[in-house]
């Protein structure tokens, strides 16, 4: 028996073209020879739709996508996941499909309820084990996070499972492969099944779903594994083992894995929102020159645009790496100054500001200036405005609310400024596109004379190290000094970070790499009189 896995970049509520996509894949898989097709977990919708899938006409056009491949499932055995409603039940179901025929139904028995999951929002736990009969070989099915307990997995296999199908929607963050691998090691090992494990690839607002499905052996070893990208891979179950019919992909890793999810999550951004491209203010620094070479690399240099905005403060070097980084990366570039308009809003504003000292009020003015003029553009010639801020200044609130973070999508939302350089560093390996001086300057938001960051912030690296604790580990003060760093600088970092949680409510989504990204992931409230307890400071 040949088994087809597909990677499919569905789009969220799109069951027409979903379904036509997943049609095609049929197709091919028949003309592979393939008799078992395993698609994602919600496939047929894809994953997550949400509030979507509470709709009586969401569901409705579910069931009549569902009987169409059906329909197109002949000699070919088709499981694919989808929402099913059973009268007031709502359940995260996969069905399998064949000549017409709906043969089999699985609930989902575990929903996760973490990070970034919500099912318990939406779904009711399945009860129940499903092991299918094809072409005499039984196939048990689990979805995604029933894999991560070892309970389901062995009900199949006392329903006498020969080996186990599971759809996917398996978000990806830094360490998201190395745990899962370790997840499929121990239940195939737990077991003695093999596991042919389809996981979704494509972006999805901010989440980003690598594909990389998985055949592993009952010996805890993986035999397939398939890219980051788009794919239809075919294993061999034959003599009751499974037989690998291609070579695994060539997997990536660190920085360039880190990049190509980035560059995903931005292409598809753009494409499934219906852009006709996007533009950013190119400022001379590394931020925005690292976001220029990623939309570049995403959708195309003939759709990006970038525009630098130049003020008093703005040195000439920052003008001149703004103009290289363009024509370098072959992006259409514009020079626009904003000293009319923040002179214009100075004089409309001097009777209210008189007897006033000079403050953040008239930095902010600057990058409210920018922005403006971003959103005017983005408006009359229908581009995205990509913002560019760093996961180290939107956790302690260094950006301008209105200003730099106008936009509708933070490529680097959720990258730390040290893996900006690093980034760049790797971007500019096969030759320069981000001019070095650029990556060895000290950054400076150059909105006052002879400004820099480390004016008003830690150094980065403190500072991001700080951050990922108290971010993404949830460690307190006392957890975080005893790590070695000093209490003061700990505590106004905290500090920092309660005190913006509003500006974050406001910011554009963004891609997410790590396990505790601002947004979906970490849910603070706005007001909170937590952090002012005395008990933290001691």
């Amino acid at each position: 028996m040949r088994i087809a896995l597909a990677q499919v970049n569905v789009l969220v509520g799109d069951i027409v073209g979903n379904v036509a996509r997943l049609r095609a894949v049929i197709e091919q898989a028949k003309a592979g020879g393939a008799r078992l097709l395993v698609c994602s977990e919600q496939a047929l919708c894809a994953y997550p739709a949400e509030d979507l899938v509470l709709r009586a006409d969401f569901q409705r056009a579910i069931d009549r996508g569902l009987r169409e491949l059906a329909m197109a499932a002949q000699g070919i055995a088709v499981v694919v996941g989808h929402p099913e409603r059973d009268g007031e039940q709502l359940y995260n179901a996969a069905s399998v499909l064949l000549d017409g025929q709906i043969i089999a139904r699985y609930r989902k028995q575990r929903l996760p309820n973490y990070l970034v999951f919500d099912e318990k929002r939406y779904f009711n736990e399945g009860h129940d084990t499903c092991v299918f009969t094809l072409d005499g070989v039984r196939i048990g099915v689990l979805i995604c996070e029933d894999l991560w307990h070892p309970e389901p997995v062995a009900a199949a296999k006392q329903a006498g499972a020969d080996f186990i199908v599971s759809p996917n929607g398996s978000p990806w963050h830094r360490s998201q492969v190395a745990e899962r691998s370790a997840v499929l090691a121990a239940r195939t090992q737990e077991s003695g099944l093999p596991i042919v494990y389809v996981n979704q690839i494509g972006a999805q607002d901010e989440l980003i779903f690598d594909g990389r499905s998985q055949v592993w052996t009952p010996a805890g070893r993986i035999l397939l594994c398939t890219p980051f990208a788009e794919d239809l891979r075919q294993v061999s179950w034959q003599a009751g083992k499974m037989q690998a019919l291609a070579d695994s992909a060539d997997d990536i890793a660190g920085e360039a894995e880190i990049y190509q999810a980035l560059v995903l999550g931005v292409r598809d951004y753009v494409e499934k929102s219906g852009f006709k491209g996007v533009i950013l203010g190119l400022s001379g620094g590394i931020d925005s020159a690292l976001v220029l070479a990623i939309a570049v690399d995403a959708i195309g240099a003939e759709r990006v645009r970038a525009v630098m905005m130049p003020y008093h403060y703005t040195a000439d070097i920052s003008v001149e790496d703004a103009r290289c980084e363009a024509n370098t990366l072959g992006a259409q570039f514009d020079i626009i100054s904003i000293e009319p308009m923040v002179k214009a809003f100075l004089q409309t504003l001097a009777p209210q500001f008189a007897g006033t000292s000079v403050d953040l009020t008239e930095q902010n003015l600057q990058a409210r200036c920018r922005g403006t003029l971003l959103m005017a553009l983005s408006n009359k010639f229908g581009y995205l405005v990509l913002t560019t801020g760093n996961k180290s200044e939107m956790g302690v609130g260094y950006a301008t609310l209105y200003g730099d973070m106008a936009g509708g999508f933070d490529v680097l939302k959720d990258v730390p400024k040290m893996t900006v350089y690093a980034l760049s560093q790797w971007r500019n390996r096969n030759g320069e596109v981000i001019p070095q001086r650029v990556i060895d300057r000290p950054p400076s938001a150059e909105l006052a004379p002879d400004q820099k960051d480390e004016d008003n912030l830690p150094p980065y690296p403190v500072l991001d190290a700080i951050l990922e604790r108290y971010i993404e580990c949830d460690e307190g003060l006392p957890e975080i000094v005893a790590a070695g760093f000093d209490a003061a600088t700990v505590k106004r970092v905290m500090q920092l970070v309660d005190r913006n949680e509003y500006k974050r409510r406001q910011a554009a989504p963004g891609p997410r790499i790590s396990k505790r990204a601002f947004g979906r992931d970490r849910r603070y409230p706005i007001v909170s009189g937590f952090i002012k307890q005395p008990d933290d400071w001691r």
